[in-house]
């Protein structure tokens, strides 16, 4: 309760703070009314989703619509608060230095219309951002084309095609039709193999009901790979007992077999065209400040430095940590669990920025390590969780060919 009280405190102290703006050029109770009821409503709101209803129905998408509501609210006050310091700071000495004895303005002068009007104006827009998102966004679903060369790659499977989603978060989904088209453009690449890197749930596997047999639709030559992210283990979510949280787990393998997606749990699989191979390793999670439960060694045994493999690893920050400079000689890693934030910008050849890189080092698209020759590539997610919304930072699809690099070529 009181974290509750300390954080609604914060945010109607942001709230006073902001409206000083609105009230400058806006007269009328009615302002008053609807700006801080507007507050107060979604704030209960939101307090009552994540306390009371988080263990009656969770990760149902009223939660996320509620959290996007807030999110919308405050972002744009956060970016008029800026403008208003400085303001009061010239006020301040403008009251101290020079108009301390003025009759009319009195200690204080009046605030200015036209930095009100600035301010208001520079945040209209990540609000108007945020909207987009939330409408149009979350479901732009982009395609993301790489070809990488290998020196080490089997001859037979010079051209081998990888479609990677990541991070479905199904919980959060609230439109059948725009998430089959995303399902649908998947499975048009005709690609060879595809692998699902984590996260396909929110909080509870009974999230995949609606969604199983769109999702078993995912088809390619060689089979539909997936792994867990930290999200697929239930520990966002407070159970009864422990054996509630096991056949909740359960429940998850259960599901995705029956989608016909094959679940790597600390393993590998042998891919095979004619007498050449490549190998498929999917670890469990492992991830700085999250669940560690993934195994190089054990996913590995029985493979040699010189079989080629494909690593399926929901954290990027496992390529960073152990696996770019592994002696397995693991020469594509692919991952998902930053979503790029969601929120961010990217021209291609220019700019690419998200809040998501203060947190991460590797947060979205392709990277190499130059000494070793070795890439991950971080899908930025198929789904979206809290806000419900994409903005700058689209819903991704993913598709790698993998080319033979002649030697001649070097």
């Amino acid at each position: 309760m009181l974290r509750w009280i300390i954080f609604f405190i914060i945010i109607f102290l942001i709230d006073i703070y902001a409206f000083q703006a609105f009230r400058v050029l806006f007269k009328g109770y009615w302002l008053s009314i609807l700006y801080f009821g507007l507050t107060l409503i979604i704030l209960i709101g939101l307090s009552l989703e994540l306390s009371i209803f988080n263990n009656v129905r969770p990760s149902q998408p009223f939660r996320a619509y509620i959290l996007g509501a807030f999110i919308v609210i405050l972002v744009p006050k956060l970016f008029v608060i800026p403008f208003l310091l400085v303001e009061d700071i010239y006020r301040l000495i403008n009251g101290i230095f020079i108009n301390s004895n003025d009759p009319e303005t009195g200690f204080l002068p009046s605030r200015r219309k036209f930095i009100s009007t600035i301010a208001l104006s520079v945040a209209a827009i990540p609000f108007t951002s945020l909207l987009f998102g939330i409408f149009k966004g979350r479901y732009n679903y982009q395609m993301h084309r790489h070809t990488l060369e290998f020196e080490d790659l089997p001859e037979a499977f010079d051209g081998y095609t990888i479609t990677q989603l990541s991070d479905l978060h199904c919980g959060s989904f609230d439109n059948y039709d725009k998430v089959k088209y995303g399902i649908d453009l998947t499975n048009a690449q005709n690609s060879d193999l595809i692998v699902l890197t984590g996260d396909v749930v929110n909080n509870i596997s009974k999230e995949l009901y609606p969604w199983k047999k769109l999702f078993s639709e995912l088809k390619a030559k060689d089979g539909v790979y997936s792994i867990l992210g930290n999200h697929d283990y239930g520990d966002y979510f407070k159970w009864k007992n422990s054996s509630d949280k096991i056949e909740n787990f359960e429940l998850l393998k259960r599901l995705k077999k029956e989608m016909g997606w094959k679940l790597l749990l600390n393993e590998h699989v042998r891919i095979k065209r004619g007498n050449e191979q490549i190998a498929v390793v999917g670890v469990e999670n492992w991830g700085l400040g999250f669940i560690k439960k993934g195994d190089l060694n054990k996913a590995s045994e029985g493979l040699s430095d010189k079989d080629f493999k494909v690593l399926l690893s929901h954290d990027p920050t496992h390529w960073q940590e152990e696996v770019k400079d592994n002696s397995r000689n693991f020469l594509l890693t692919l991952s998902g669990h930053t979503h790029g934030m969601q929120f961010g910008i990217e021209i291609p050849g220019f700019l690419k920025w998200s809040p998501a890189k203060w947190r991460y080092k590797y947060w979205a698209g392709m990277y190499e390590h130059s000494q070793t020759k070795r890439y991950l590539n971080v899908n930025r997610g198929f789904g979206y969780i809290a806000y419900p919304g994409r903005v700058g930072i689209w819903p991704e699809i993913t598709v790698i060919e993998l080319r033979k690099k002649r030697k001649a070529d070097s």
